[in-house]
């Protein structure tokens, strides 16, 4: 009925799934999505962890909640401005009236540039053969951007961000190939790379007498055995660094239900030295039984960074920062873009941040220069 009421609306390019997994699993072969339709029923939980995702890997801007709602908690989901980072565009309720999904339809044309019906098709992911080539041929590059104390400008760490010089798209960035490479199972490789490009400035920097710790982002996947934490330990050793040089970097709601041999993987990796961050903090949905169970040394704040000016978005961050001082942790806030994004974290008490108006990211040769050109201003 749905399908039937779209394309009377003039929307025709429509995917259609039964269940969570099976709308991920074509969302990465088709390609990215305008709106997901979602019908909540018994699988809340599921849908919510999909949005997740689906926002993470860039596969959706928008849903549109179907589900037989109460009155008030109808009223919450349209109060709520993201869901799990995906824009709400509102509840489509039963049965289905056709002014009420034009109304949505609006809603997204309201927010969205350019509106719906003059979007471009989604583009392609690459193929497994352009990823595999592209590896081999040493296409993935890190590139680097600093996490600044805003207070002195001095540098409080860097983070290395995945890029693709791809032959004939140009330089690509995450939202173009990490599906892809997570859908390949080409993660582990692809940070290989990564790991020995960061561990290579390292080794630079350190004989012209600079020290400073440099962040990766991994993926929950990749915990699920020793190989990549034996990895990390054997590159360390090879390049005479100490772990306490690293920090990981992951998204909390990769970690929830984290197997044994997941939390393992995070402790040897402690215990090697190495800090663990756990990144977009308070997306999820079990943050302080992550803090209190698993081994992280840091909270990487982001999302709320958007609108400072409000009372609720200070009150996050005041009260992320207090959490995070309590338990002895480090606080990091990303997408620190403007000059009042920065004066107001800093009136609140959040020292450390990471976004465009502190610094752009870098390949390494221009990372190389922006640090030397640093240590000449002091």
């Amino acid at each position: 009925m749905l399908v039937k009421a779209l394309q009377r609306l003039g929307i025709f390019d429509v995917v259609q799934a039964s269940d969570c997994e099976q709308a991920m699993a074509l969302l990465l072969r088709s390609g990215r999505v305008d709106i997901v339709f979602c019908d909540l029923a018994e699988r809340c939980l599921d849908c919510v962890e999909f949005f997740h995702y689906a926002s993470q890997l860039n596969l959706a801007k928008s849903v549109v909640l179907s589900f037989e709602l109460l009155p008030n908690l109808s009223r919450t989901i349209w109060q709520m401005p993201s869901l799990s980072g995906l824009k709400v565009l509102g509840v489509l309720g039963k049965p289905l009236e056709l002014r009420s999904l034009q109304r949505l339809l609006h809603q997204y044309d309201l927010f969205s540039s350019p509106p719906l019906s003059r979007l471009p098709p989604p583009q392609k992911l690459p193929s497994e053969q352009d990823v595999r080539r592209g590896l081999e041929a040493g296409e993935f590059h890190a590139w680097y951007q600093p996490k600044l104390d805003m207070r002195s400008g001095r540098l409080a760490g860097v983070e290395a961000l995945a890029r693709w010089r791809h032959p004939v798209r140009g330089l690509l960035m995450p939202k173009d190939f990490l599906a892809a490479v997570l859908a390949y199972d080409l993660i582990d490789d692809m940070f290989k790379h990564m790991l020995q490009q960061g561990l290579n400035l390292l080794s630079q920097l350190r004989r012209r007498g600079m020290t400073l710790e440099l962040a990766f982002n991994l993926h929950a996947s990749q915990l699920t055995d020793r190989r990549l934490s034996n990895h990390i330990t054997q590159a360390l050793s090879r390049y005479g660094l100490h772990g306490t040089t690293l920090m990981f970097e992951l998204v909390e709601n990769g970690l929830l239900n984290a197997s044994l041999v997941t939390q393992e993987n995070l402790l040897r990796l402690r215990l090697l030295g190495c800090g663990l961050s756990i990144d977009d903090f308070g997306v999820g949905f079990s943050s302080l039984a992550l803090l209190g169970e698993l081994p992280f040394t840091q909270i990487k704040l982001g999302g709320c960074t958007t609108d400072l000016a409000s009372p609720h978005s200070q009150a996050l961050v005041a009260s992320t920062l207090a959490l995070a001082r309590a338990l002895h942790m480090s606080m990091v806030v990303k997408g620190v873009n403007s000059q009042t994004s920065r004066d107001t974290l800093v009136t609140l008490g959040c020292y450390v941040g990471q976004g465009f108006y502190l610094a752009h990211p870098m390949d390494g040769k221009g990372f190389v220069q922006w640090l030397e050109s640093q240590h000449s201003g002091m």
